[in-house]
């Protein structure tokens, strides 16, 4: 049990070290770290809620193992994290399964995820035409120290396929990424050159993006009838009606307290994890609740372990109202708010009046002239106009910047985070050196018509004739 409260603490020590400092965001982190405890909050709860400690134990290892057998990259975190809170969990675990490639509900044999390596590329070359592969979407994003990238290419099929299907899009991850150069003159054409520890890929006449590692996966339907996916059906057991069927994870019922505590940290863990939608990224409070949540491990297991139904309750109640005065005043009117719609307790803390403030106004039609001289750079995304689920999509660009405080009587104060986006963007270039840190950032024109955006002298440079989501202020 010890080691089931440590992972929740260290996830949110992740969570508050990712967002620590705007200018070194890391987005993936935080989502990461807040997935974890999607289905895994109420089974956590649920082991804690007990004053046998035989009995608690036996919960918890359970709640692990469950927790393990969500794939490797779980595990993976789970002993990782363990081992930096001083456990080794391996003892604990059930022996890893090895890894196969599953079928979808249709029985046909599905794309596993690969490693970008030498051999895998070769693979599949003889199945798609990557020279004539064309850029859907490029995001390159801070992840702390480091930068990523994501492409996604449409390629076509070197083989043939017995029903009209969608096209096939090729998914990149990229992780070290060390240069970036593109344009919207470098769209068509793909070269992949995946050698030992070092990625190449170059993207039409001039692009190319350099990492030291990276991963693809195919999402094409008609994967089965490739040569890949013929070897991979010929070796991958049919799908039975057991295989579908999705486990279920411990757990029982928790008392009132124990299921308000529960409801309130899961929808904080929702809400930490809507940081997957690039929008959403700078309204979430990511270290106001990870303040709030701070040592909610410890408490979770402090309180589920008191003997008598009574004191245990009443012990979640203090857990509840610890995390609200950790919170402040804002976090606590939201957890309020959780506690009344989703737990059906109004009755557990007080919702603090709201100030009397106006807010700065962030309209479009604010003048340039008040904008930030400077800014870093810490997500950018191009999207080609393309068909969605037969839903025209325009082309699209979106930006997350740093930038420094409103006000300089304080060099103390954070950065803070800004999204912003446009459609049919006529110019959009990127280097590596627009991620370099905090540089001179250059507006020109109106948020709502012709505008366009420079950073570090060119470095990034984003120009739209149709307005902007907000303007950069």
């Amino acid at each position: 049990m010890s080691v089931l409260a440590a992972l929740l603490d260290r996830s949110l020590d992740q969570m508050a070290k990712a967002a620590a400092d705007i200018r070194l965001f890391d987005r993936e982190a935080i989502r990461a770290a807040s997935d974890v405890w999607d289905n895994n909050l109420f089974p956590l709860f649920w082991a804690a809620s007990t004053s046998d400690a035989d009995e608690r134990e036996r919960r918890a290892t359970a709640v692990l193992e469950w927790m393990a057998s969500l794939g490797e990259r779980r595990r993976g975190w789970m002993t990782e994290q363990a081992a930096i809170a001083g456990y080794d969990i391996e003892a604990l675990l059930a022996p890893a399964r090895p890894h196969t490639p599953g079928r979808d509900y249709r029985g046909q044999v599905m794309a596993p995820q690969y490693r970008l390596t030498h051999q895998n590329v070769d693979e599949l070359v003889p199945d798609y035409d990557l020279a004539t592969a064309s850029v859907r979407r490029l995001q390159v994003e801070r992840a702390g120290a480091r930068l990523t990238a994501s492409l996604q290419l449409v390629a076509d099929r070197r083989f043939a396929v017995d029903e009209p299907a969608p096209p096939a899009l090729l998914n990149v991850w990229l992780d070290g990424v060390t240069d970036i150069a593109f344009d919207l003159s470098d769209t068509q054409g793909v070269i992949l050159d995946a050698g030992v520890q070092k990625i190449g890929i170059s993207l039409g006449p001039g692009g190319r993006l350099r990492a030291a590692g990276g991963e693809y996966h195919l999402d094409d339907r008609s994967w089965h009838l490739s040569a890949a996916g013929r070897r991979a059906d010929a070796v991958v057991p049919p799908r039975t009606s057991r295989s579908g069927r999705l486990r279920r994870p411990p757990g029982g019922d928790l008392s009132s307290d124990a299921r308000a505590a529960a409801v309130l940290l899961r929808h904080s863990m929702l809400e930490l994890r809507s940081v997957r939608y690039a929008a959403r990224a700078d309204h979430v409070p990511v270290l106001k609740l990870c303040r709030a949540f701070s040592g909610a491990g410890e408490a979770i297991l402090a309180a589920g372990s008191q003997h008598g139904a009574l004191r245990r309750e009443a012990a979640f109640q203090d857990v509840i109202r610890a995390w609200a005065g950790q919170g402040g005043p804002d976090i606590t009117r939201w957890f309020a708010a959780v506690l009344r719609e989703h737990a059906g307790r109004p009755d557990i803390i007080e919702t603090p009046r709201p100030p009397e403030r106006t807010p700065p106004s962030l309209t479009d039609g604010s003048p340039v002239s008040g904008t930030p001289s400077r800014a870093a750079l810490v997500m950018a995304t191009w999207t080609a106009a393309h068909t969605d689920y037969q839903t025209e999509r325009p082309a699209a660009a979106q930006l997350q910047l740093a930038l420094p405080p409103r006000t300089d009587k304080s060099s103390s104060e954070p950065w803070r985070l800004r999204t912003v986006g446009c459609t049919e963007p006529n110019s959009f270039r990127l280097h590596a050196d627009a991620f370099r840190g905090a540089g001179p950032f250059v507006q020109v024109g109106k948020p709502t018509s012709a505008y366009s955006l420079d950073l570090h002298q060119g470095a990034l440079l984003i120009a739209s004739g149709t307005g902007w989501s907000a303007s950069v202020s």
